[in-house]
């Protein structure tokens, strides 16, 4: 089971690599946040507003566009899940990687890691880059 980026996100592929870069740019649409987190957190509300302050969120109305900040974070989240995908196959176990303290992130867990900031993100998939090829992770 693999999948895309834009497959997580729900958008449109183009045949230009630029392309997601200026969805991001311009704010992707609410719809990629919600069906992002409704795959790698589906039961966790707690984790939407980690994301998105709820205040935020329930002044959004539907068709609305993220920020460019917030569209960021979820796209590298998409991202993030692209790979624990590609790693585990499963949605339940890549969710249970997400979730779960691990040792070499100091007892963090991978989402938490990789919501903070870019260079978190790429940890977490450096970690699963290395579970991919059979090395210790």
């Amino acid at each position: 089971m693999l999948v895309s980026v834009s497959e997580v996100l729900g958008i449109e592929a183009s045949v230009s690599p630029m392309s997601l870069v200026r969805q991001i740019e311009s704010g992707l649409p609410l719809s990629a946040f919600e069906k992002v987190a409704d795959q790698v957190a589906p039961d966790d509300q707690l984790f939407r507003s980690q994301i998105i302050p709820r205040a935020t969120w329930t002044r959004r109305k539907k068709g609305e566009y993220l920020s460019p900040a917030e569209s960021e974070i979820v796209a590298r989240l998409a991202q993030v899940w692209e790979s624990a995908i590609e790693v585990y196959r499963e949605p339940e176990t890549a969710r249970r990687f997400l979730h779960q303290p691990h040792p070499m992130l100091e007892g963090r867990t991978p989402i938490d890691v990789a919501v903070a900031n870019g260079a978190g993100a790429s940890l977490v998939q450096a970690i699963l880059g290395r579970l991919l090829v059979g090395s210790a992770a």
